[in-house]
């Protein structure tokens, strides 16, 4: 959570395969219904609801390429993060809209339920989406994100029946439910999740890659009550090596997943400098990125 913590290669075919021209314009494609693919993919997807594939929907400036992906990867899959129709605004969990389709730091709203509670933040929805991407790989057994505390909450527990009782930072788990390995248990996972992990254990417990090396995936977060983080959804350089990314966050109150822009020259972030500003929080220097 953003808030205090006890709420706490097929590569260039890929490549190819996902993008698209530089230049060509945000927001051009029309929405369509999510393949059988896809929906394998994003399994929270219905059959109804029009999407937009991300790399597909956010071609990169002129003059610059996707960087290369394994196929596969995290990166990879956030390259094909399905999108609301152009023009969505960003809604809280009680589905008031708190940033307006217009807002020039919004360039897209992901097609990603935010739940019922004030749970899935900045952080959480970082935590979810890296989750789906393991459930959809079926590698299920990679489930598992630490708390504040320190304590580790793994799916592969949770479907088994156990459950964790929190009394501060002490965190114990006993047998309390049922032997369930549903989307509708997983969920309930999440939940717990997102209640005692948050800015301080993603930044304590991941991994720093260094600045040359960020990919899509990598995140940038400041831990703290409250911290802020930021996803990057794709990174793209051109033939000089400079490069930019398009990044994504949640937000407090629980909201919309939603791709965050610099201002209306679109929606790419320079990696240049020695921090990236983002138009929510404070600029994050390159000393907060991290990786799952």
């Amino acid at each position: 959570m953003c808030h205090p913590p006890h709420r706490l290669l097929l590569l260039v075919s890929f490549a190819v395969l996902l993008g698209l021209p530089g230049g060509a314009a945000a927001g051009s494609v029309e929405p369509r219904v999510p393949t059988r693919e896809e929906r394998a993919r994003y399994p929270w997807l219905s059959t109804e609801r029009p999407i937009r594939p991300l790399a597909e929907a956010l071609p990169p400036p002129p003059g610059y390429t996707r960087v290369a992906l394994e196929a596969g990867s995290f990166g990879a899959w956030l390259r094909g993060l399905p999108l609301r129709p152009e023009g969505t605004p960003v809604r809280d969990f009680r589905a008031q809209e708190i940033l307006a389709r217009d807002d020039s730091s919004l360039a897209a709203v992901t097609e990603l339920d935010v739940g019922s509670a004030n749970l899935q933040q900045c952080a959480d929805s970082i935590i979810r989406l890296h989750a789906e991407w393991l459930w959809s790989r079926g590698q299920k057994e990679r489930i598992a994100y630490r708390f504040t505390s320190g304590h580790l909450a793994s799916w592969t527990r949770y479907a088994a029946g156990d459950r964790a009782r929190v009394s501060g930072s002490k965190v114990t788990w006993v047998k309390g439910g049922p032997v369930d390995g549903s989307r509708a248990s997983f969920r309930a996972y999440l939940e717990l999740v997102f209640t005692y992990a948050g800015t301080l254990s993603l930044a304590a417990e991941t991994q720093r890659p260094p600045r040359e090396d960020v990919r899509p995936g990598d995140f940038f977060v400041l831990g703290g009550s409250p911290g802020h983080a930021v996803l990057v959804l794709d990174v793209a350089r051109n033939a000089e090596g400079r490069r930019v990314a398009l990044l994504g966050q949640g937000f407090i109150p629980a909201q919309d997943f939603h791709v965050l822009s610099p201002g209306e020259d679109g929606p790419w972030f320079s990696l240049e400098g020695e921090e990236v500003a983002t138009p929510f929080w404070k600029p994050f220097p390159w000393s907060s990125l991290r990786r799952l």
